[in-house]
């Protein structure tokens, strides 16, 4: 019979009492997704003295040199194969965030009672520091490359990690017990966390967005939700206020609720008053910097602020540090960045609008006369909303609309009365035919509202492939 496997806030009662210094230790582990977090977690979990099997359904072969980092470790590879019969004497079943809950795997774990978790989850469970993570629709990865900024401007020694695309187990690998953790955490990683638990802890907002995976939006609200399910009353969530759904979130919680809003000076957290940002906590006030200081535009980016203020204060971070960081952080690739100037036409990438709200914000965010590229993946959501924002938004002047979801926001846009649509097979036939058709002033804007998978392999490649694009234009 198998030696039970504790896992978590259990692991950490039975080896304290056991005595024991590391629960990794000859653990048998099956790491399920060899993406860029499978292969950091694989690394890390032999480190810690564990006997690592990974396994993908994809071949060796198609992973090319990303994998060059485990083969000179004793690692098991079952590659090209669902990985069922790897499961065999496994104590811990781990998943990538792209395997779904209820995929074969899953289900044959459960049925041999064999734990399943999450790369999240064991990183964090390993990782030295102090764990501050960032969770929503929309913001994460500005907020938490923000909260980098003004950690860093605070003398820590910083790891911005998680669903940015470095993962929480590389930076396990190498943080220490002063140092600072910000996790962006996406819902598909909240699927498999248990005691994940973030000291501070921050929800930006909740809309419509990955419903062909988790089917309702109550699902995936409790996902976000579930980010504050291990913190006590000496840890902090942080709340947009403005939104319903993450206002609703504050009852029940265990830990103390700052809230953050644009609109309403609110009891707790972080607001504005006369036009400076202000964070409350307890009886003791912080006017941090005016709102027009802020370098990032727009006002989806003043509530990153207000929210990344309201986190860094419940850390201990002084206002100064923080108006400074606010001051000069200038935002994250992929997000209403600006490539270039031609024939007086600015081209703005936005490949990190990978969801309606996303690309609302976006629109909200023109200035000038734009001609903007839609289109992409199915995540089976409504492109109502957008389809309304652009028919009352005169600045959009043209739509040019590629992708798997072509049909369905044209049909969208002419039910608002949005009548300006033009089609394009590629991305570079979009490009173009946005060219000619902006005026000098103008501006084209990328910002699909979906994501790449159609494509491209994410919307950093789609990004990429539409700044070349725009970099060789003549």
């Amino acid at each position: 019979m198998r030696e039970p496997f504790y896992y978590g806030a259990k692991a950490r009662r039975h080896f304290a009492a056991e005595g024991a210094e590391n629960p990794w230790a000859g653990k048998r582990v099956l790491i399920v997704g060899m993406a860029r977090s499978g292969v950091a977690l694989a690394q890390l979990l032999h480190r810690e003295g564990a006997m690592v099997t990974v396994n993908d359904m994809k071949s060796a072969d198609s992973f090319g040199d990303k994998l060059d980092a485990l083969k000179e470790l004793p690692i098991c590879f079952r590659l090209g194969e669902d990985g069922i019969d790897a499961l065999q004497g496994q104590d811990l079943l781990v998943i990538s965030p792209g395997v779904p809950i209820d995929a074969p795997i899953v289900r044959a774990a459960k049925a041999a009672g064999v734990p399943v978790s999450g790369e999240l989850e064991v990183a964090s469970r390993i990782a030295k520091g102090t764990l501050v993570a960032v969770t929503g629709t929309n913001g994460k990865t500005t907020t938490v490359s923000l909260l980098g900024a003004i950690f860093k401007e605070a003398g820590k020694i910083a790891y911005v990690a998680g669903n940015i695309g470095y993962p929480l187990s590389a930076a396990a690998m190498e943080s220490r017990y002063n140092d600072v953790l910000v996790a962006e955490v996406s819902s598909f990683q909240l699927e498999t966390t248990d005691t994940f638990h973030p000291l501070t802890a921050a929800v930006l907002n909740v809309t419509e967005d990955h419903l062909n995976r988790h089917g309702t939006m109550e699902v995936y609200t409790g996902l976000k939700r579930h980010i504050f399910d291990a913190q006590d009353e000496n840890d902090f969530a942080v709340l947009n206020y403005d939104d319903e759904a993450c206002r609703g979130m504050a009852d029940g919680l265990r830990s103390q609720v700052l809230f953050f809003s644009r609109l309403h000076e609110v009891e707790q957290g972080a607001f504005l008053r006369d036009g400076q940002i202000v964070v409350r906590i307890g009886s003791e006030e912080k006017v941090i910097c005016g709102a027009d200081e802020i370098y990032i535009p727009g006002p989806h980016n003043l509530e990153n602020a207000l929210a990344a203020a309201a986190v860094a204060v419940s850390r201990g971070v002084p206002g100064p540090v923080i108006r400074h960081a606010l001051r000069t952080f200038k935002g994250v690739e992929h997000r209403i960045e600006f490539v270039r100037e031609l024939d007086q036409v600015r081209y703005i990438n936005d490949s990190k609008g990978t969801n309606v709200d996303s690309t609302i914000k976006a629109v909200q965010s023109m200035k000038a006369p734009t001609a903007i590229i839609l289109g992409g993946y199915d995540k089976h959501v409504s492109f109502a909303p957008l389809a309304e924002e652009i028919a009352r938004t005169p600045l959009i002047d043209q739509c040019v609309i590629i992708g798997a979801t072509g049909d369905q926001i044209e049909q969208a846009l002419r039910a608002a009365g949005y009548d300006r649509i033009h089609r394009a097979d590629t991305l570079e036939d979009a490009v173009n035919l946005c060219r000619a058709l902006s005026k000098p002033g103008g501006n084209v804007l990328l910002s699909p509202a979906c994501a790449s998978f159609d494509m491209f392999s994410d919307y950093e490649q789609r990004g990429r492939v539409f700044k070349e694009i725009v970099n060789h234009l003549a």
